[in-house]
């Protein structure tokens, strides 16, 4: 604050540039407090670029950066029709135009709206190609170009078609177009193709909401499962069989020889014709002992058997 013949006078202090555009609760309202930021002339763009160079200035960064905000919002009404949401798209665009703003060169004769535009748009590509499906769709330089121009070449054709009164039009298109667009764009047609093809699909829901009757819906995911090789399955398996093959082999030799021939008798051996082992009788006949002896026997030896495989698993 200055006194000078009796006024006073008062100096501001520059505003916080990324204060202008204050938190904001709709998209809006944010392109509406974006629309009415000022623009840089030429001379103050080349300011704040070389104080931002010389001194890594970030109130200049500032500064460029928010008086190009109206351009990203401008560009990414142009990628729309993808189906992702614009605030997405927007805050996308964003991030290349501070990109751009990093390495803008005042001395390279340019304008930065001229220098930001390809970072914007890159940067949105690259959004674009990683949301837009599951699967990416486009992994060369040729493919990416085929994705962004395939869609408004096609509206060229439909547009063509409805001048010259051709009501049957086809939404796929006709091998003249494919070759048309194989040669503009120098790809081959079965890219074409394959693209045109990629881009008519939609996305499947591996795993449908139920129904409004309350009734689990069919989709995908009941068959894509492989049930035989699900980790748990598999582990689960591989101890059955070890228990099966070295598990009753081991629990067999904690037995004494008797005990181990019954159990052997009575639940391991299968006879030709495709009946079980010898009677609880014929092994009492066996070793002289009463039918009930030798029950009390294969009892106990059960029990031993199966506290070995518990100690085993």
């Amino acid at each position: 604050m200055n006194i000078q013949s009796g006024t006073v006078t008062t100096t501001l202090a520059p505003a916080n540039p990324w204060a202008l555009v204050p938190p904001l609760g709709n998209l809006d309202a944010y392109i509406s407090a974006v629309n009415r930021l000022p623009l840089l002339t030429h001379e103050e763009e080349q300011t704040y670029a070389r104080a931002l160079k010389d001194n890594n200035d970030l109130d200049a960064a500032g500064r460029l950066v928010m008086s190009h905000l109206r351009l990203v919002v401008s560009i990414s009404r142009q990628y729309l029709g993808y189906g992702l949401p614009h605030g997405d798209l927007i805050q996308e665009g964003n991030v290349g135009l501070m990109k751009a703003v990093k390495r803008f060169d005042p001395d390279q004769g340019v304008r930065l709206v001229s220098y930001a535009m390809h970072w914007i748009k890159a940067e949105i590509h690259e959004y674009i190609l990683k949301n837009w499906r599951m699967v990416k769709v486009a992994t060369t330089k040729a493919q990416r170009k085929l994705f962004f121009n395939l869609r408004s070449m096609k509206q060229g054709f439909k547009a063509d078609a409805a001048a010259a009164d051709a009501a049957t039009h086809r939404d796929t298109l006709s091998d003249r177009e494919i070759d048309a667009v194989a040669e503009q764009l120098n790809v081959k047609r079965e890219e074409v193709i394959e693209m045109e093809t990629r881009l008519s699909g939609g996305d499947v829901l591996l795993d449908p909401a139920p129904s409004d009757d309350g009734e689990q819906a069919f989709g995908p995911i009941a068959y894509l499962a492989d049930a035989a090789h699900e980790p748990t399955a598999m582990i689960e398996s591989r101890q059955r069989d070890y228990l099966a093959t070295d598990g009753i082999a081991d629990a067999l030799a904690s037995l004494d020889e008797r005990s181990r021939r019954i159990v052997e008798e009575r639940w391991l051996k299968v006879n030709d014709d495709g009946t079980g082992g010898m009677t609880l009788h014929e092994l009492a006949a066996v070793y002289g002992v009463s039918a009930e002896r030798i029950r009390q026997i294969e009892v106990a030896a059960m029990k031993k058997m199966k506290k070995a495989l518990a100690e085993y698993a």
